[in-house]
């Protein structure tokens, strides 16, 4: 499992591809953050992350499903998933050294991030004046979410030889199950059990994370959600032994 997390994390910064997604990603927060007048910390008048950790989780639909997308499809359509598959390995090292791989990139994209903090931390009419307990608490919940989303990134990579393909699917399952629970939720016809199909959804509980409060239910869920697309990955694996 160690070798295959070192080899997922070694291919994908052999390439410039990650240089590129991970450069957009920072881009992209960056201007949402500083320099679009809607979401810019500045037009605020307090010092505050809100609109990162509401941004972040619309760009790691994209972000996750690229760094995700060449994890097993890119194996099957070079031929080296047959090498893989014969090495004294057993499925599930296979998936999760590939899965901790990607959450492992999907850390290292993270981590700068924590520089907006530090300047916000000192941008404050009094420095100092945020509450640091609810972005830890945001933290948490966008590493849980990246957590989700790369379960559904390594699924959606097995289903396929080709990456783009695999990137359109792991974009639209990301975008169903953080907001189209909400959206299923408000039709008239659903109103009588609305609450309990938009906790079906990860935004209900990203969003009771991100205001710091760590509710066993809602860690309970997300490792849940992971477990269920780790499974299915290795399902999918497992059916060449058919």
């Amino acid at each position: 499992m160690l070798t295959i997390f070192q080899k997922e994390i070694s291919s994908f910064f052999s390439s410039l591809v990650a240089y590129i997604t991970i450069g957009v990603f920072l881009l992209a927060t960056g201007l949402f953050l500083w320099v679009f007048p809607d979401t810019s910390i500045l037009e605020y008048g307090y010092a505050g992350l809100d609109s990162l950790f509401s941004i972040v989780p619309y760009l790691f639909m994209f972000l996750i499903p690229a760094i995700t997308m060449r994890s097993l499809a890119e194996e099957r359509r070079e031929g080296t998933f047959e090498i893989l598959a014969t090495s004294p390995l057993t499925d599930w090292q296979i998936v999760l050294g590939k899965y901790a791989g990607s959450l492992a990139i999907v850390l290292l994209a993270l981590i700068p991030t924590i520089i907006y903090y530090i300047t916000v931390y000192q941008l404050g009419a009094i420095p100092g004046n945020i509450d640091t307990g609810a972005v830890i608490g945001s933290y948490i919940g966008l590493f849980l979410l990246g957590a989700a989303y790369a379960a559904i990134g390594i699924f959606s990579s097995s289903l396929t030889k080709n990456q783009i393909i695999a990137f359109t699917i792991a974009v639209f399952l990301s975008f169903f199950a953080f907001s189209g629970f909400d959206s299923i939720s408000r039709l008239l016809s659903l109103q009588s059990v609305d609450t309990y199909v938009t906790a079906a959804g990860i935004n209900e509980h990203y969003q009771s994370i991100s205001r710091g409060v760590l509710d066993t239910r809602d860690l309970i869920y997300f490792l849940s959600f992971i477990a269920v697309f780790l499974v299915l990955t290795k399902t999918i694996l497992g059916g060449r032994k058919w």
